[in-house]
């Protein structure tokens, strides 16, 4: 007969125990039992809910950080087309909407997915921060995105149904919307990070006081303003690859020699805009979550006589130190307290239950540095081939923006990272801790569904990608892109030679 107990096996060797003479002590059995519970421990219902809203977040936030640029790029190539009458922006505002419109899409449906998310497996921040947050989302929207959706339809067919300058008014409004929802949302996460204007009642809820705090909150403007200089330059850097490519095919490319300079420009005026926001933004950040700044400059030590500004190095966290460090001494001090010899704290003073996680703030803040610093020599460089007469004829230059189209999203994701997971461990800063607002799930049911979003995600919206990259490599005055240029009719209304007819570009827009 079977032995019972040589059915039940040792939990890391996975040999059989038998219940009569164990292969191992007891002693060694449990410890060995321990160490397996820890590593599954470390998949916890938590971590993968924190996982599953980063994975889908980081999908969301390229989508809207395209969109919110361009479609203020669309309205102003729609505004010039109408000073101008120059036939080159009409061409190159008929081209950039069609791409828009599926961007737009795609970020409204993998936006949705999050707002789920809330009552799936962070039910109980929902509850607790529901009375801050939930309005604030409310506004967004119907402010903003019924105003996107509203005149969406107007921009995309709608220039020879309504006139130029209701046509015009419907641009603007889809460029505002896309703005007023940056707005919204970067409110909401600004409070979660700087939590004012609110009380907390017995049941522990955050009841709103004052809105205008609530809105208004310390690190808002701060957050929106580097925000939309970002979604700006992100925008910039994509139309400029786009042009860059067409012009290394052909440099008389009207089109593509308008949207390179156009794009250059931006660059060049918008990045040290964007790096001095971004330093107003990080003395903001010291002043309300030292604990942020400690982890992104890598200080584990106080410097009380000036703390040297670490370039790089590798993050040690078992010695709690940054090992091959390359700073530069006291500069950090400079740059956060415009003094040399500025006292800094360290992590040291902070609790080590109330750390961020060191090693990703660090290196996902020096990957968003880093990249800002490329995009501000790009700039310049444009600058001086655009000072020699060269700005069109220097293919290093064309080829360099193509390497730089994608690190706008790179830099976007690198931001995000650093905010978010810098604010960790708590999703209401200080106040209510990420483990605490986790809704009653289980770890199997979070995997299940995280490998769902996956796997959608990926064949979805890789699909989506892949058309876009498809439409880009397309010349600006190629007709339709793979998109009709009107809306769909419904079968049976329109003759079908009508609808054929339809969609053939007229007189008046030959440029589609």
């Amino acid at each position: 007969m079977c032995n019972f107990g040589d059915l039940v096996t040792d939990p890391v060797s996975r040999e059989p125990l038998g219940n009569h003479q164990p292969h191992l002590p007891i002693a060694d059995i449990e410890d060995r039992a321990k160490r397996t519970d820890i590593m599954l421990d470390s998949f916890s219902a938590e971590t993968l809910a924190r996982i599953q809203f980063a994975f889908t977040v980081s999908f969301h936030i390229i989508f809207p950080a395209f969109s919110i640029g361009l479609a203020s790029f669309l309205a102003v190539l729609n505004g010039l087309w109408m000073k101008t009458r120059d036939q080159t922006y009409l061409t190159l505002f008929n081209y950039w909407k069609k791409i828009f419109a599926v961007a737009f899409g795609m970020g409204v449906v993998s936006g949705i997915v999050m707002s789920y998310q809330f009552g799936t497996n962070w039910s109980v921040f929902s509850d607790k921060a529901g009375p801050v947050v939930g309005p604030l989302m409310a506004y967004e929207v119907l402010s903003a995105f019924f105003l996107e959706a509203g005149f969406l339809g107007i921009m995309l067919f709608g220039r020879e149904r309504v006139g130029e300058k209701l046509h015009m008014f419907a641009t603007a409004m889809v460029a505002f919307g896309t703005l007023m929802s940056a707005t919204w949302i970067l409110s909401v996460n600004s409070w979660m990070q700087t939590p004012a204007g609110f009380s907390i009642a017995e049941n522990g809820q955050f009841i709103p006081e004052d809105w205008w705090q609530i809105v208004f909150n310390p690190s808002f403007p701060y957050r929106l303003v580097h925000m939309v200089l970002a979604a700006f330059l992100t925008t910039s850097l994509v139309v400029g690859a786009v042009g860059a490519l067409h012009l290394l095919r052909d440099r008389s490319d009207q089109e593509a020699r308008r949207m390179f300079s156009m794009a250059m420009w931006m660059a060049a005026i918008v990045t040290p805009l964007q790096i001095y926001a971004g330093d107003m933004h990080g003395l903001n950040t010291l002043e309300y979550q030292p604990a942020k700044v400690m982890a992104m400059e890598g200080h584990y030590e106080s410097h009380p006589d000036g703390a040297p500004l670490i370039l790089f190095g590798i993050v040690n966290q078992a010695e709690r130190q940054i090992d091959y460090a390359l700073e530069i001494p006291k500069l950090s001090s400079l740059i956060l307290k415009h003094s040399l010899n500025a006292p800094l704290d360290g992590l040291d003073t902070i609790p080590d239950d109330e750390e961020p996680p060191v090693a990703i703030v660090f290196y996902s803040f020096r990957v968003m540095v880093g990249l800002g610093f490329a995009m501000l020599g790009l700039g310049l460089w444009s600058l001086w081939a655009r000072y020699r007469g060269t700005l069109f004829t220097t293919p290093w230059l064309h080829r360099a923006a193509i390497l730089m189209g994608p690190t706008g999203f790179i830099a976007v994701l690198a931001g995000w990272i650093t905010t978010e997971v810098g604010r960790q461990p708590y999703t209401v800063y200080g106040l209510l801790r990420t483990s605490d607002s986790l809704a009653p799930v289980a770890a199997p049911a979070v995997a299940t569904s995280l490998v769902a979003f996956i796997i959608v995600y990926f064949f979805v919206f890789g699909a989506g990608t892949y058309y876009l990259l498809r439409m880009m490599n397309k010349r600006p005055a190629t007709p339709r892109l793979g998109l009709r240029d009107g809306p769909i009719r419904t079968a049976g209304i329109t003759p079908a030679q009508q609808i054929e007819e339809d969609f053939i570009p007229g007189e008046k827009d030959t440029a589609q």
